[in-house]
């Protein structure tokens, strides 16, 4: 409590902490409402700008952005059927149903009061659990255990934000191919750096250094973002709909309230996990509402317990993706990926010793993710009746915007024009991708990931005379690749089946 009193203090401190505060809540939710973006372009959009920040303001505007962002989605996911994130997905299928019925106050009311409900929650017990997981984490968990959780994390990150599992791994593998271009991470021997031309083969030393996230995920989240928005209205399906807030009465409260505490429970072990948090978190806490209602035909017609299952399970999933992000290093999603290019970038290492040597980068970011929970459900109106009137501006206007803002953020990275095609390449790409079903996050995750990945197995490699049957000996590391080995057959088992099923139906 101590701790949590003086990042509340170093939060509220100061005139300059406190706008950042604030401007990452609004922006956080706003774009997390509008159609055509989302917190991730947002966070792609100022991580270059965060190299002249301080490290805990840095780490604290992003960790916001991501409360915010996460309940602002649900805004699109109700009222367009366009979810904010992967995460807002279940969101839609009760929420939109609700607007259809004319209850879009009703459903955007239980957003705001189960997010804000769930996302205290998990920051609760993000502040308890977090510096116990640490403190385990120095005796328990070495470079095998890494990357055994890595492994772990990308098999069962690959079914998310893909059309079918095969085109998941197909992105997880691009990823983890484009995180290779560079140099060996133990001799340093150059991969993938040169380029020919009509028989000419140029080493690029662009390409020595290797492929910068930030311009992929500039590309990725803000470019195609605008690329695909841009389709919807030259096919004429981008609608402007109304929009109110209705709080849910005491009598709704008290009907979902298992369902609540069920999905508070279910999103914050999912968030734990690396590579997939708040999405499977989301997905979990529908499908546990499913299994347990007495109604279960009326889920996807309009059911609140949907919208309530999901939105709490999603946010409670947020303080727990920062478990292993600042406990273990490893991100919990797109933005705790981003997160993870902060420390980089800011010369720190996210694991244990953080909690010693940055105590206070740790509680003002944990403050400062408790009270923007609580601010959600004060601002919730607010941001309701904003994006209304956001949605007036006319798109032509806003995308030109969101592009001059990433190509200041990819050239201001490291001052290279390539950076900047780069940029647009991924965007091209990642709209190509979303049209044909594939995951531009899982190629994200797997370019983080696969750079992490890469140097804990050749560190583990070295730490076990390069005897690979030496994992089995260490439990947890047995574990999670033996979790991550059932996870990835079980997934292909389900895939054949529903082919063939979808076979003997057409038959």
């Amino acid at each position: 409590m101590s701790d949590f009193l003086l990042g509340t203090a170093a939060l509220f401190g100061d005139w300059h902490t406190i706008f950042i505060f604030t401007s990452a809540l609004i922006g956080g939710m706003l774009f997390g409402a509008i159609p055509g973006v989302n917190m991730l372009t947002l966070g792609a959009v100022m991580l270059p700008f965060t190299i002249s920040m301080q490290p805990q303001h840095a780490v604290m505007l992003f960790a916001v952005i991501y409360c915010a962002g996460v309940f602002g989605g649900a805004i699109t996911a109700i009222l367009f059927n366009i979810p904010g994130a992967p995460e807002n997905a279940p969101t839609c299928f009760d929420g939109y149903a609700m607007t259809q019925k004319g209850q879009a106050g009703k459903a955007i009311g239980a957003a705001v009061v189960f997010s804000a409900l769930g996302g205290v929650a998990s920051a609760v017990t993000m502040m308890a659990a977090t510096p116990l997981i640490a403190k385990w984490a120095v005796t328990a968990f070495g470079p095998p255990e890494i990357f055994a959780l890595i492994f772990f994390g990308l098999a069962v990150s690959a079914s998310v934000g893909a059309k079918t599992l095969w085109k998941g791994w197909m992105s997880i593998f691009l990823g983890l191919a484009i995180a290779t271009i560079g140099t060996d991470p133990v001799g340093g021997i150059p991969r993938f750096n040169e380029w020919s031309l009509f028989g000419a083969s140029t080493s690029s030393y662009y390409l020595s250094a290797g492929i910068h996230f930030i311009p992929v995920i500039l590309g990725f989240f803000a470019v195609s973002e605008v690329f695909t928005q841009a389709q919807n209205i030259a096919d004429g399906t981008r609608e402007r709909p109304q929009a109110n807030i209705k709080l849910p009465s005491f009598a709704e409260f008290w009907s979902v309230r298992f369902t609540a505490l069920r999905s508070m429970v279910l999103g914050f072990f999912a968030g734990v996990l690396p590579g997939i948090g708040a999405t499977l978190a989301a997905f979990l806490g529908y499908s546990q509402a499913v299994r347990w209602s007495k109604t279960p035909e009326k889920y996807g017609t309009g059911e609140l317990d949907g919208v309530v299952a999901s939105e709490t399970a999603n946010n409670a999933a947020t303080g727990a993706a920062m478990i292993p992000l600042l406990a273990l290093g490893l991100p919990g999603g797109a933005l705790t990926a981003m997160m993870l290019g902060i420390f980089q970038i800011h010369g720190m290492e996210p694991g244990p010793l953080i909690f010693i040597n940055s105590s206070e980068l740790v509680w003002i970011t944990f403050a400062a993710m408790f009270w923007a929970n609580v601010a959600i459900l004060f601002l919730g109106w607010l941001q309701t009746k904003t994006v209304v009137h956001i949605l007036r501006v006319p798109f032509r206007w806003l995308a030109p915007g969101i592009l001059l803002l990433a190509v200041i953020g990819a050239f201001a990275l490291r001052n290279l024009l390539i950076d900047v095609w780069v940029m647009f390449l991924a965007g091209i790409v990642g709209y190509l991708l979303r049209r044909t079903g594939y995951s531009a996050a899982g190629i994200v995750l797997g370019l983080i990931l696969g750079k992490l990945g890469e140097s804990a197995f050749a560190k583990t490699m070295q730490m076990l005379d390069y005897e690979a049957t030496q994992f089995l000996d260490r439990p947890i590391a047995a574990f999670l690749l033996l979790a991550g080995a059932a996870t990835i057959i079980s997934g292909i088992v389900r895939e054949i089946r529903a082919q063939r099923g979808t076979r003997m139906l057409i038959d």
